[in-house]
């Protein structure tokens, strides 16, 4: 056979796009730009220091590490650790100190993604891994929630306040009932606008809805993970609402109070974290949606999406593992 007829075989990938690495996290990275106006409107400069604190920190780390530690090549500017850096300042709140911030960023650059070989090698989300830790940490500071349009020019000594969620988690434990409650927090229309405490990028349902249509319009993510998640948590919620409302929320306030949108949307969604198929994908969902209303109703924390998404990233490759599209040319076994 003549070497013209031989065939050539190369590894996957087969197909090749215009889009890249660097495209997403960029379109990712812009997709919550109106979050981020939101939260300079809530909390002003905190937000601003937080966020340039994180996304710096982030950055700086993935570079010492590549180089000093992995000998690699570093390559910073793909926007990965840009992306890590801003979505674990979303994650915390817009008085938390530079150097926990530090350390919420060496741990989720250090040992969330670069101990197990870089981007596209790490089982669970970097931010969320960084935030997890600080919560446990440094449960005080990670708790300590600056009021919404409070002293916006403070920073460390910004007026606090309960998030949504922890007023209505304390006082459900402490016997008081739903209907009770719900005038000690902001009504439903400001919690769709942000007015609330929390973590600074996870206020403003609205402005992450916007940022998830973007994101679905440059098909970056798909429907699959935030429809189940959402549709999860509104079926299992409003069950125990109508079972007993005086115990338990109705399901418009687990969507729009917490970091129910920014975990759907933007964390959930994170491909190489998040099962390769659409049933995969939506098997994912359903099982975050369970355990953050698990958490949320009958765990000691009021906030329980970061727990639930970390939890399903450890069960990703499981899923992707016994629900994967049959092989081409696979003959079915009779009996």
């Amino acid at each position: 056979m003549s070497a013209t007829n031989l065939i050539t075989v190369s590894p996957s990938p087969h197909s090749y796009g215009k889009d890249s690495v660097s495209k997403i996290m960029y379109r990712v990275i812009w997709a919550l730009i109106p979050a981020f106006a939101v939260s300079l409107i809530f909390f002003g400069l905190g937000a601003l220091i937080v966020t340039a604190t994180a996304i710096v920190s982030c950055v700086l780390f993935e570079y010492l590490i590549s180089k000093y530690l992995m000998k690699t090549k570093p390559v910073i500017w793909d926007g990965s650790a840009i992306l890590t850096g801003l979505l674990l300042a979303f994650n915390v709140p817009s008085n938390l100190p530079v150097w926990i911030i530090i350390i919420g960023s060496l741990v989720a650059i250090g040992i969330g993604k670069m101990s197990f070989g870089g981007l596209g090698k790490n089982p669970f989300n970097p931010a969320l891994v960084g935030r997890v830790f600080l919560l446990i940490s440094f449960p005080v500071q990670m708790t300590s929630w600056p009021q919404a349009l409070g002293s916006r020019w403070a920073y460390l000594d910004a007026a606090t306040g309960a998030t949504p969620l922890g007023i209505i988690k304390e006082g459900l434990n402490n016997g008081e009932s739903f209907s009770d409650l719900i005038g000690q927090i902001p009504e439903y229309s400001q919690l769709l606008l942000g007015n609330m405490g929390g973590s600074l990028g996870e206020v403003s349902f609205l402005a992450l809805i916007l940022g998830g249509l973007y994101l679905l319009w440059k098909k970056v993510i798909t429907w699959h993970i935030p429809g189940s998640i959402l549709l999860t948590v509104i079926v299992f919620t409003g069950i125990m609402w109508m079972i007993n409302p005086d115990q338990n929320a109705d399901p418009m306030f687990h969507l729009l109070a917490g970091g129910m949108m920014l975990g759907a949307v933007f964390m959930a969604t994170d491909m190489v974290t998040s099962p390769m198929t659409a049933k995969g994908q939506i098997i994912f969902g359903v099982g975050i949606g369970i355990l953050t209303c698990l958490i949320r109703i009958f765990g000691a924390y009021p906030e329980g999406m970061s727990f639930a998404i970390l939890i399903m990233n450890a069960l990703v490759p499981l899923i992707d593992k016994y629900v994967k599209p049959k092989r081409f040319g696979e003959v079915k076994k009779n009996g």
